[in-house]
C-alpha cells in the first residue's frame, strides 16, 4: 500500500468517527425523550439537533485551525473532542448537559468536514483525487453503518432503559485509535510552503508522495497560482470568488435538501411511521446503512472513470423516482410491507453513488489553494447549517404532516438540482488544482468558460 493511501485513508478515519456520531444519536432518539419528558420543540433543539449546531459552528470556524495550526493538528483536535462527547453523552444526567457535549462532539464533525478534504485534496494526485478524497465519505458512511448495527446490537443484548448510553458512549473506542493515528501522517506540502515556507519539509513530503515527480516544478506551480491570488487582493466574498462560492453554496444546498439526514436521523421513526414494529425498524435501517457503504464504494469506483457531474445526473434520477414513490405510498396508505424500506434503499442508493460521494471532493477542488479551507468552510457550513434546520423542525413536521407531503418537498427539491448539474456544474475530474484555478477564479469568469467536460480522461 502506497504512503499516499496509508496517510489518506487515516485522515479520512475522521470520516468515519463523523458517521458515526451523526447517526448514533437515532437508536437514543425515543428512549431520551421518554426519559426526560421533552416537548418536540426541547427534543428537537437539545437532543437531536445540538450535535448538528456544533456542526455548523466547527464548519463556520474550522478554517481558522485548519490554517493556523495546520492541517494535522487541527485532525489531532478532532480526535479530541469526539472523545470528550463520547464519554460525557453516556454518562449526564439532565439533557443540558447531554446538549452541551453533543455539541463538543458536533463542533468535532463540523472542523473535520474542513480539514480532513482539504488535507487529502492537497496531498493527492489529479488522477485519483476523487477517488481518495471520497474515502473520506466511504468512512462517514461506513461509521452511519457501524452506528446503526451498534444501536441494534447494544439494544438487543441491553433491553434496559440505559441502553442508549451504550450506544453513545462505544464512540469512545475509535475516536481514541484514531487520535493515536494521526500522529504518524506528515503536514500538508502546499500548506507548509504556503502558510510555513517550510519548502525543505514541503519537498520530503511531496517524494514521498511520488519519488519521480519534478518536485521543483510542483513547487514553482503552488508558488505562482499563490501569487496570482496575493496579488489580486480579493476578500473571499467578492466577484473574484463568486463562481466557487456559488457552486459550493448549491451543492450543499441540495445535497441536505435531498432529505438524507432526515432519513440518517429518523429513519426508525419514519419506518415504524410506515407500520414496521420497533425492532424491524432498527434493522431495517442496518440495511439502509449497508445499502449507503456498498453503493459509496461503487461511486468511489467510478468518481474518476464517469467524473463528478455525470454521477449527479445518475443521483437526480434515482432521487426522483425514489422519493416520488415513498410519497406516493404515505398518500394511498400502501403501508406496513416493505414497500417503503426497499425504496428508502434505493434512495440511499442514489444518494450514496452520486451527492454523497461527490459533495467533498467538490467542494474541495473549486476553490484555489490560498483560500481552499476557507472555501471549505463555507461550503461545509452551508450543508450543515441545513442539516441543523432540517433536523431541528423534524419532530414537529412529522407531528403535523404525515410522510407523504415530506417526502414530495424532497422530490421537488431534487429536480431543482437536476437543473444545476444540467445547467451551471463544471467536470473537474483529472484537472490539476492550480489549472482548475484558472478557469474558476478571475473578475471576468463566466460558465461558458468553466466548462471542463473535456478534462483529460
Amino acid at each position: 500500500m502506497s504512503r499516499i493511501v496509508q496517510w489518506s485513508i487515516t485522515v479520512a478515519l475522521a470520516g468515519f468517527l463523523f458517521g458515526f456520531d451523526t447517526a448514533v444519536i437515532s437508536g437514543a432518539d425515543k428512549p431520551i425523550q421518554t426519559l426526560w419528558g421533552l416537548s418536540d420543540l426541547q427534543h428537537g433543539l437539545l437532543i437531536m439537533s445540538m450535535a448538528l449546531w456544533g456542526t455548523v459552528l466547527g464548519a463556520i470556524t474550522g478554517n481558522w485551525p485548519t490554517d493556523a495550526l495546520g492541517r494535522r493538528k487541527t485532525l489531532l483536535l478532532i480526535g479530541v473532542l469526539y472523545l470528550v462527547s463520547a464519554v460525557g453523552s453516556a454518562v449526564v444526567s439532565d439533557p443540558w448537559l447531554f446538549a452541551f457535549f453533543r455539541l463538543i462532539g458536533g463542533i468535532g464533525v463540523g472542523i473535520s468536514s474542513v480539514a480532513a478534504p482539504t488535507y487529502i485534496s492537497e496531498i493527492a494526485p489529479p488522477r485519483s483525487r476523487g477517488f481518495l478524497v471520497a474515502m473520506y465519505q466511504f468512512n462517514i458512511v461506513f461509521g452511519i453503518l457501524m452506528a446503526f448495527v451498534s444501536n441494534y446490537v447494544i439494544g438487543s443484548l441491553f433491553a434496559s432503559e440505559n441502553a442508549w448510553r451504550w450506544m453513545l458512549g462505544i464512540e469512545a473506542v475509535p475516536a481514541l485509535i484514531y487520535t493515536l493515528m494521526i500522529t504518524r501522517v506528515p503536514r500538508s506540502p502546499r500548506w507548509l510552503i504556503l502558510k510555513r515556507n517550510a519548502v525543505d519539509e514541503a519537498t520530503r513530503v511531496l517524494k514521498m508522495i511520488n519519488p519521480d515527480a519534478n518536485v521543483d516544478a510542483e513547487i514553482a506551480a503552488i508558488r505562482a497560482a499563490e501569487d496570482d491570488e496575493r496579488g489580486a487582493h480579493a476578500r473571499f466574498f467578492s466577484r473574484r470568488y463568486r463562481l466557487p462560492i456559488l457552486l459550493a453554496f448549491l451543492i450543499a444546498f441540495f445535497n441536505q435538501l435531498s432529505g438524507i439526514n432526515f432519513i440518517i436521523y429518523y429513519a426508525p421513526r419514519v419506518l415504524e411511521a410506515a407500520q414496521l414494529g420497533s425492532q424491524a425498524a432498527l434493522l431495517s435501517t442496518a440495511g439502509i446503512g449497508l445499502v449507503n457503504l456498498v453503493f459509496t464504494m461503487i461511486g468511489m469506483a467510478l468518481i474518476d472513470r464517469l467524473g463528478r457531474r455525470t454521477l449527479l445526473f445518475i443521483g437526480s434520477a434515482g432521487y426522483l423516482l425514489s422519493l416520488v414513490l415513498i410519497s406516493r405510498a404515505f398518500y394511498s396508505d400502501a403501508l406496513g410491507g416493505m414497500e417503503v424500506p426497499l425504496l428508502l434503499a434505493l434512495f440511499i442508493a442514489a444518494h450514496a453513488i452520486s451527492q454523497g460521494a461527490v459533495i467533498w471532493v467538490f467542494i474541495a477542488e473549486v476553490f484555489p489553494n490560498h483560500v481552499r479551507a476557507r472555501g471549505q468552510s463555507f461550503g461545509s457550513s452551508i450543508h450543515w447549517v441545513f442539516a441543523a434546520l432540517i433536523t431541528l423542525v423534524m419532530p414537529w413536521v412529522l407531528g403535523t404532516f404525515s410522510g407523504g407531503p415530506v417526502f414530495a418537498f424532497f422530490a421537488v427539491m431534487m429536480l431543482l438540482q437536476l437543473v444545476f448539474v444540467m445547467f451551471l456544474m463544471p467536470e473537474t475530474k483529472n484537472v490539476p488544482l492550480e489549472e482548475l484555478q484558472k478557469h474558476l477564479v478571475g473578475d471576468n469568469v463566466s460558465l461558458r468558460r468553466v466548462h471542463l467536460s473535456r478534462a483529460r480522461a
